[in-house]
Protein backbone atom coordinates (compact mmCIF):
# COMPACT_ATOMS: atom_id res chain seq x y z
CA UNK A 1 0.00 0.00 0.00
CA UNK A 2 1.29 3.77 -1.21
CA UNK A 3 0.77 6.34 0.82
CA UNK A 4 0.47 10.46 -0.33
CA UNK A 5 0.85 13.75 1.85
CA UNK A 6 -1.49 16.06 0.13
CA UNK A 7 -2.23 19.72 1.81
CA UNK A 8 -1.25 18.15 5.41
CA UNK A 9 -3.31 14.80 5.22
CA UNK A 10 -2.30 11.57 4.44
CA UNK A 11 -4.13 9.55 1.78
CA UNK A 12 -3.75 5.77 1.41
CA UNK A 13 -4.34 4.15 -2.18
CA UNK A 14 -3.78 0.41 -3.51
CA UNK A 15 -1.39 1.20 -6.39
CA UNK A 16 1.29 -1.09 -7.83
CA UNK A 17 4.54 -0.87 -5.60
CA UNK A 18 7.46 0.43 -7.71
CA UNK A 19 10.93 1.26 -6.58
CA UNK A 20 11.82 3.19 -9.02
CA UNK A 21 8.52 5.65 -8.60
CA UNK A 22 8.66 7.44 -5.20
CA UNK A 23 5.80 10.03 -4.92
CA UNK A 24 6.39 11.19 -0.98
CA UNK A 25 10.46 11.48 -2.18
CA UNK A 26 9.33 13.64 -5.24
CA UNK A 27 7.03 16.10 -2.93
CA UNK A 28 9.78 16.22 -0.54
CA UNK A 29 12.48 16.96 -3.04
CA UNK A 30 10.07 19.77 -4.95
CA UNK A 31 9.26 21.60 -1.24
CA UNK A 32 13.75 21.51 -1.00
CA UNK A 33 13.52 23.24 -4.54
CA UNK A 34 10.91 25.75 -4.20
CA UNK A 35 12.85 26.49 -0.87
CA UNK A 36 16.27 27.01 -2.94
CA UNK A 37 14.22 28.82 -5.64
CA UNK A 38 13.34 31.97 -3.07
CA UNK A 39 16.65 33.66 -4.22
CA UNK A 40 18.10 31.80 -7.01
CA UNK A 41 15.99 33.11 -9.69
CA UNK A 42 18.10 35.78 -11.63
CA UNK A 43 17.75 38.54 -13.89
CA UNK A 44 18.49 38.73 -17.51
CA UNK A 45 21.72 40.65 -16.57
CA UNK A 46 22.85 38.30 -13.54
CA UNK A 47 22.27 35.40 -15.90
CA UNK A 48 24.66 36.82 -18.55
CA UNK A 49 27.31 38.03 -15.83
CA UNK A 50 27.26 34.47 -14.19
CA UNK A 51 27.58 32.86 -17.35
CA UNK A 52 30.49 34.42 -18.39
CA UNK A 53 32.32 33.30 -14.87
CA UNK A 54 34.88 30.13 -15.40
CA UNK A 55 33.68 27.20 -14.45
CA UNK A 56 29.67 28.03 -14.94
CA UNK A 57 27.14 25.91 -17.22
CA UNK A 58 24.36 26.73 -18.99
CA UNK A 59 21.89 23.93 -19.17
CA UNK A 60 19.50 23.75 -21.61
CA UNK A 61 16.74 21.07 -20.81
CA UNK A 62 14.72 21.44 -23.27
CA UNK A 63 14.64 18.41 -26.66
CA UNK A 64 17.53 18.54 -29.18
CA UNK A 65 15.48 19.39 -31.86
CA UNK A 66 14.08 22.89 -29.90
CA UNK A 67 17.38 23.70 -28.92
CA UNK A 68 18.56 23.05 -32.43
CA UNK A 69 16.08 25.68 -33.50
CA UNK A 70 16.71 28.42 -30.84
CA UNK A 71 18.99 28.51 -27.52
CA UNK A 72 20.96 30.64 -25.55
CA UNK A 73 24.56 30.66 -27.09
CA UNK A 74 26.87 28.42 -25.09
CA UNK A 75 24.40 26.67 -23.36
CA UNK A 76 24.58 22.76 -23.07
CA UNK A 77 22.18 20.75 -24.60
CA UNK A 78 20.46 17.36 -22.49
CA UNK A 79 17.37 17.51 -23.05
CA UNK A 80 15.04 16.66 -19.40
CA UNK A 81 13.85 12.81 -20.96
CA UNK A 82 17.72 11.80 -20.79
CA UNK A 83 18.27 13.13 -17.10
CA UNK A 84 19.73 9.75 -15.60
CA UNK A 85 22.80 9.93 -13.40
CA UNK A 86 25.15 8.66 -15.98
CA UNK A 87 24.33 11.57 -18.53
CA UNK A 88 24.33 13.98 -15.53
CA UNK A 89 27.47 12.82 -14.80
CA UNK A 90 28.73 13.13 -18.33
CA UNK A 91 27.45 16.80 -18.75
CA UNK A 92 27.80 17.77 -15.30
CA UNK A 93 30.84 16.36 -14.09
CA UNK A 94 31.22 18.39 -10.67
CA UNK A 95 28.19 18.80 -8.20
CA UNK A 96 29.25 21.71 -7.03
CA UNK A 97 29.68 23.90 -10.25
CA UNK A 98 27.18 26.61 -11.03
CA UNK A 99 24.35 25.50 -13.34
CA UNK A 100 22.12 28.57 -15.02
CA UNK A 101 19.10 26.75 -16.77
CA UNK A 102 16.36 28.27 -18.50
CA UNK A 103 12.84 27.04 -20.43
CA UNK A 104 10.27 27.97 -22.87
CA UNK A 105 8.55 29.82 -20.23
CA UNK A 106 11.08 32.34 -20.28
CA UNK A 107 10.48 33.72 -23.79
CA UNK A 108 7.76 35.22 -26.14
CA UNK A 109 7.86 35.68 -29.86
CA UNK A 110 9.77 31.92 -30.69
CA UNK A 111 6.40 30.03 -30.59
CA UNK A 112 7.69 27.21 -32.30
CA UNK A 113 11.19 27.01 -30.88
CA UNK A 114 10.17 28.45 -27.38
CA UNK A 115 6.71 26.41 -26.96
CA UNK A 116 5.22 27.92 -23.65
CA UNK A 117 3.62 25.04 -20.89
CA UNK A 118 1.14 25.36 -18.10
CA UNK A 119 2.94 27.18 -15.32
CA UNK A 120 2.98 24.00 -13.20
CA UNK A 121 4.53 22.39 -16.06
CA UNK A 122 7.22 24.71 -16.89
CA UNK A 123 10.79 23.19 -17.46
CA UNK A 124 12.24 25.02 -15.03
CA UNK A 125 10.48 23.76 -12.25
CA UNK A 126 10.82 19.78 -13.33
CA UNK A 127 14.69 20.37 -14.41
CA UNK A 128 15.39 22.23 -10.89
CA UNK A 129 13.59 19.38 -8.90
CA UNK A 130 15.81 16.70 -10.97
CA UNK A 131 18.83 18.23 -10.54
CA UNK A 132 18.65 18.83 -7.00
CA UNK A 133 17.67 15.24 -6.65
CA UNK A 134 20.88 13.85 -8.51
CA UNK A 135 22.92 15.93 -6.04
CA UNK A 136 22.91 19.53 -8.44
CA UNK A 137 22.63 22.15 -5.70
CA UNK A 138 24.12 24.93 -6.95
CA UNK A 139 21.45 25.83 -9.48
CA UNK A 140 20.48 29.01 -10.35
CA UNK A 141 17.27 29.75 -12.85
CA UNK A 142 16.71 32.87 -15.56
CA UNK A 143 13.80 34.85 -14.36
CA UNK A 144 11.30 36.84 -16.04
CA UNK A 145 9.34 36.72 -19.77
CA UNK A 146 11.66 38.16 -22.30
CA UNK A 147 11.21 38.71 -25.87
CA UNK A 148 13.41 37.22 -27.57
CA UNK A 149 13.55 39.68 -30.10
CA UNK A 150 14.38 42.06 -27.57
CA UNK A 151 15.87 40.32 -25.58
CA UNK A 152 20.01 40.72 -23.66
CA UNK A 153 21.03 37.50 -24.11
CA UNK A 154 22.82 35.98 -26.88
CA UNK A 155 20.71 33.25 -29.83
CA UNK A 156 22.12 30.52 -31.44
CA UNK A 157 20.37 28.15 -33.85
CA UNK A 158 18.75 27.90 -36.98
CA UNK A 159 16.02 30.18 -36.17
CA UNK A 160 18.03 33.10 -35.63
CA UNK A 161 17.99 36.01 -38.02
Amino acid sequence: MAFLIVGGTTAFAQIPENPHVDMPIFLRDAQAAAAHRVDRVISQEKFLAMAAEKGTIVLDARSADKFAMLHVKGATSLPFTDFSEASLAKVLPDKNARILIYCNNNFDNAPIAMVGKAGGAALNLSTLVSLRTYGYTNVYELGGYIDVKQSKLPFAGTDVK
